[in-house]
């Protein structure tokens, strides 16, 4: 069985080496498990999408709720799937850089993106057009 997790949680003590770190072991990880999503981090709260099998995303989760650089997790969706959304990103970086500025807007009550905010369809239609849209970094 395939499943989407969704959840956020605020960033404690990030810098711009965490980041970059957080990636790489996702990255790394997350194709032996064949865990597929994407990461999106904006006014220090990370909103993140993991698609696999079941008890793979279950344990990825516990496992982060463990890092000390997440605090008050929520989570936000958790569905079973047919097909996954991000079936060539083991993990893609989603910033909010100029170019993503718009798309974080555009699901946003406010000028600053607060994810615990948006209901289950609006995070679903985020990550959606985040495939098609948004400027990945690496």
């Amino acid at each position: 069985m395939i499943i989407r997790l969704i959840y956020a949680s605020r960033a404690v003590n990030l810098g711009p080496a965490d980041v970059k770190d957080i990636l790489a072991s996702s990255r790394k990880n997350n194709q032996q498990l064949a865990i597929t999503g994407a990461l999106s981090l904006s006014n220090g709260i990370f909103l993140q999408c993991l698609e696999g099998e079941r008890s793979a995303v279950n344990a990825l989760y516990h496992h982060i709720l463990k890092d000390k650089r997440h605090t008050k997790p929520e989570i936000l969706v958790l569905e079973e799937i047919t097909q996954r959304q991000f079936t060539s990103w083991n993990m893609g970086l989603i910033a909010t850089t100029n170019e993503n500025s718009a798309l974080f807007l555009k699901y946003s009550a406010t000028a600053e993106f607060d994810p615990f905010t948006l209901t289950a369809p609006a995070l679903k239609e985020f990550f959606t057009e985040v495939i098609s849209n948004a400027r990945l970094l690496s």
